[in-house]
């Protein structure tokens, strides 16, 4: 019982503390005259990700490297899936052309990297250098570009993110909540960690699947009510940008810091490696061709996003539990479910490119040539 509620209570201190600390770096950022744009991509992407760090630096510190690799795989895993599939359910979401040019191929290369990092069973300390400063680079380049933003686009991201209260909210406010925040994570993190190794091990489950499941589903908490709530709101391109943003900081930064900070670096297991790093580049990729499409991610696209999360949930517990399920169920995803889903998804961009094609005649004058 005692379990449950440490479980709990890490879990509401890790969303409390996220809130906080986004609030606060937020109007520190705008009290600073930061771009919105990179507020939004970085600033509130990184503090939704904020419970992640602390729970895998937590589990690196402690020894439980696959509750850490866990966390963060199955976070992405569920951001995607899980998030963007509810949120697009609520309304149809727009994807912006710079997710599709930049940050989601960006995305996939660093899923692939860290499946790369990872192959040899270990995640070494230069390597978390490398993908550190590469989310450096990332950032850097943000705001280098947000110089150069539409007026609109800056409207629309500063009606949303920087919205300070100019003589109300001073800078040691603003300080104050990025500590306390910063305070209710460490303590949140190690509530839940500890929570769910003791689970783990009481129930004969392996950290990892405990890591992919409640540590990912816990953390992800605060993507969940951000989209959800951006896409009730009509703010639909926020809800997208917040999941791929805190993708890539989860690879980036987590894994990135995480790895820097063990003194060994991180061990992977050889399940993650075959079977829970390959479902999260899948799901990096998969996201490229659904976006692609009119630039929408349609209700029955997250409708599909839904149910790959079912079905990836399922197996975990079928495996976790060694069904003789486990084996017919991963050859119907294999053999049934995936080409399927490859042919609609290809039926659905030829349509999307035939009616762009359309449009792009209709747009062209009468009579005039190349």
């Amino acid at each position: 019982m005692w379990v449950a509620g440490q479980i709990v209570v890490g879990l509401v201190l890790l969303v409390w503390g996220g809130e906080l600390l986004v609030r606060g770096a937020v109007a520190l950022a705008a009290s600073f005259r930061i771009s919105p744009l990179v507020i939004g991509l970085t600033v509130v992407a990184f503090g939704t990700s904020a419970p992640e760090l602390g729970v895998s630096l937590q589990a690196a510190v402690s020894g439980n490297a696959d509750v850490a690799v866990g966390n963060v795989v199955g976070s992405n895993i569920i951001n995607v899936l899980l998030i963007l599939g509810a949120a697009a359910l609520v309304t149809p979401l727009i994807v912006s052309s710079q997710l599709v040019r930049l940050d989601v191929p960006l995305m996939i290369a660093a899923s692939v990297a860290v499946w790369g990092f990872a192959s040899d069973g270990q995640i070494e300390r230069w390597e978390g250098v490398v993908m550190f400063t590469a989310l450096v680079i990332y950032i850097v380049f943000c705001i280098r570009k947000s110089r150069g933003e539409a007026k609109q686009v800056q409207d629309e991201f500063a009606s949303e993110y920087a919205k300070t209260e100019n003589g109300t909210i001073n800078l040691l406010m603003q300080v104050g909540l990025i500590v306390v925040g910063l305070v209710l994570l460490g303590i949140g993190s190690k509530l839940l960690v500890d929570g769910a190794v003791s689970i783990a091990t009481r129930l004969g489950v392996s950290e990892l699947v405990i890591g992919l499941t409640i540590v990912a589903a816990g953390t992800s908490l605060p993507e969940v009510v951000t989209s959800v709530v951006a896409s009730f709101r009509g703010e639909r391109d926020i809800a997208v940008g917040n999941v791929v943003g805190s993708n890539l900081f989860n690879i980036l930064c987590v894994l990135g810091l995480t790895s820097v900070v063990s003194p060994e670096g991180i061990a992977v297991s050889s399940t993650a490696i075959a079977f829970d790093i390959p479902v999260m580049v899948a799901v990096a990729v998969i996201c490229l061709p659904i976006f692609i499409t009119g630039g929408v991610i349609r209700r029955w696209e997250g409708g599909l996003f839904l149910v790959y999360y079912v079905a990836y949930t399922t197996f975990l517990v079928l495996a976790a539990t060694q069904s003789s399920l486990a084996q017919w169920f991963t050859m119907v995803i294999a053999y049934v479910v995936v080409p399927v889903t490859a042919l609609v998804l290809a039926a659905s961009f030829y349509q999307s490119w035939r009616d762009s094609s359309a449009s792009a005649e209709i747009d062209t004058p009468a009579g005039e040539t190349d």
